[in-house]
């Protein structure tokens, strides 16, 4: 049971962090700019063989159109021919016919180009279209991505800041330092402490000793004598009287 439940919130875990993923602002704005540059790409691919088919409608209907005047005018030469004797009657009817319905039908495969013709050029001015909205919304998009990165940098900052401002116990900080003052209070107090009972372990010497300065008591006698022995005190004395 244990097992099949830490599965589950493993799993449940991995639900959130992708949900997390998902609702990444900044992450789907990177991935919604992406899908765009491919509909850019796919609509200037399609852009471009509409626009194709376009120029060969054209070009169509303009081979065909000059076919036609061509047929016609065959046609008119072969009745010239026919009507000054160079050919029969009957061969003149029958070829000026013939002339006139492949005429005919270039006409029709003229009407049918140019038709074709205005279907693509409609199609070329929507993929246009479609195409100047893709570019204006990528470079609006990218301008809101660069706005989003700098808005989530600084809410960063701002949100680490606040973090650590909200961690600093200012009671707990004067805790400690009241605690610090106890400790220093009773290591002072017990420095005092054998500082007294170092003074209570002197001998009777050492505290008279630390009273009296014998060397300095010495040191005066003889300085005395050493006077004397130089008869310094005798002219001294002479001086004066």
């Amino acid at each position: 049971m244990n097992i099949f439940r830490r599965l589950f919130n493993i799993g449940k875990a991995e639900a959130h962090s992708t949900i997390d993923k998902m609702e990444d602002p900044i992450k789907l704005t990177e991935q919604g700019i992406r899908d765009m540059k491919k509909d850019l790409d796919k609509s200037l691919e399609g852009l471009a063989q509409v626009k194709a088919m376009s120029i060969r409608a054209n070009n169509e209907k303009e081979d065909y159109s000059s076919k036609a005047d061509d047929y016609q005018t065959k046609a008119m030469l072969v009745l010239k021919k026919m009507q000054s004797g160079d050919i029969t009657a009957e061969k003149g009817d029958r070829l000026a016919k013939e002339a006139l319905v492949k005429k005919d039908e270039c006409l029709k495969q003229a009407a049918r180009a140019t038709q074709d013709a205005e279907k693509f050029s409609q199609s070329v001015s929507q993929l246009e279209k479609n195409v100047s909205t893709i570019k204006t919304n990528i470079s609006k998009w990218d301008n809101e991505l660069k706005t989003l990165k700098a808005r989530v940098k600084v809410s960063n900052a701002t949100k680490n800041l606040n973090k650590q401002m909200s961690q600093i116990d200012s009671s707990g900080t004067v805790s400690m330092l009241e605690r610090m003052k106890e400790k220093v209070t009773e290591e002072e107090a017990l420095a005092e402490a054998y500082g007294d009972i170092a003074n209570e372990s002197k001998s009777i010497d050492d505290e008279l000793d630390a009273i009296v300065d014998a060397t300095d008591t010495n040191a005066e006698s003889d300085l005395e004598k050493l006077k004397k022995q130089m008869g310094m005190n005798d002219s001294s004395d002479k001086q004066e009287s």
